[in-house]
């Protein structure tokens, strides 16, 4: 397992962390393949993000995940959970294999929704969309209350952001000034039913979040020298009293080619033979 400092701003290569990302999405493919159930795209298209804050700017520790002065991450998109599992287990919270060879298994503490009593390094139990960003607004209040500095960041699926309660969070973001607080959208424009322009369409977001209040930053969300520069624009804002949201522009599947911006890949298991192509583009990329 790795050790991961309890310090931010870690000086690792773009190399590491590409290599790094790899293995959570190759992990987060066997354990899916295994189960025979899953979500392979929204997993694999947040992997990058999961990976910069995990293994390069998060303050938290694998050995006390309730450590008091740790960073607070909600991931909202709890259906991610092979992606996020995959993240932890490399991070050090426990052993990779454990994940891969229990998940979504009866009895299993890896469910197809993430669980915070049964995961250690998951803050909030997520599955049902459109929660996490009121959760947030909480955790950073408390914060705030208590005069702590631990910095909180949702994790949001675009999907979500067509569910009213989430517009509601966004008000009291701002209403409540969490500049504490980091909203990071995985914008990888697919959710279960095709693409979310058809669905229910978002743009502009951007303009809609600056409107609400908020600072925004759009990026792309598999370059990693984008995703650290806006994540610690966000950490280094004690000044301001804006919640930050970072657009970031994934794609779905992002790093195995058949599944890249496909909505069949939203829920479905790949098959060994497609596993193993996977697993092989990932070892070469």
């Amino acid at each position: 397992m790795s050790t991961v400092s309890l310090e931010r701003n870690l000086v690792i290569s773009t190399e590491k962390l590409q290599e790094t990302a790899n293995e959570i999405r190759k992990l987060a493919l066997r354990a899916i393949t295994k189960a025979n159930s899953g979500h392979p795209g929204g997993s694999l298209s947040l992997t990058d993000i999961l990976t910069v804050l995990y293994f390069n700017l998060l303050k938290h520790d694998p050995k006390n995940p309730n450590w008091e002065e740790r960073d607070r991450v909600i991931i909202s998109k709890g259906h991610a959970s092979p992606g996020i599992y995959a993240a932890l287990s490399l991070a050090g919270y426990f052993e990779p294999e454990e994940f891969v060879n229990t998940f979504r298994q009866v009895r299993s503490k890896f469910q197809g929704h993430i669980d915070r009593l049964k995961v250690p390094g998951v803050e909030v139990s997520t599955g049902s969309l459109g929660h996490g960003l009121s959760i947030a607004n909480g955790v950073a209040l408390g914060l705030r209350l208590e005069s702590k500095k631990n910095k909180v960041y949702a994790l949001l699926s675009d999907g979500e952001l067509q569910e009213g309660q989430i517009w509601e969070a966004v008000m009291a973001s701002a209403h409540y000034k969490l500049g504490n607080l980091t909203a990071i959208v995985d914008r990888n424009r697919i959710q279960l039913d095709g693409w979310t322009e058809e669905t229910m369409a978002l743009n502009p977001l951007a303009d809609k979040f600056k409107a609400f209040g908020w600072e925004v930053k759009e990026i792309d969300g598999h370059n990693f020298s984008e995703i650290i520069d806006s994540i610690q624009s966000g950490s280094q804002r004690d000044l301001t009293d804006k919640p930050l949201l970072i657009l970031a522009n994934t794609i779905k599947g992002k790093g195995v080619s058949f599944m890249e911006d496909k909505v069949a890949w939203h829920g479905v298991a790949p098959k060994p033979e497609e596993l193993e192509a996977a697993l092989a583009e990932l070892t070469t990329n």
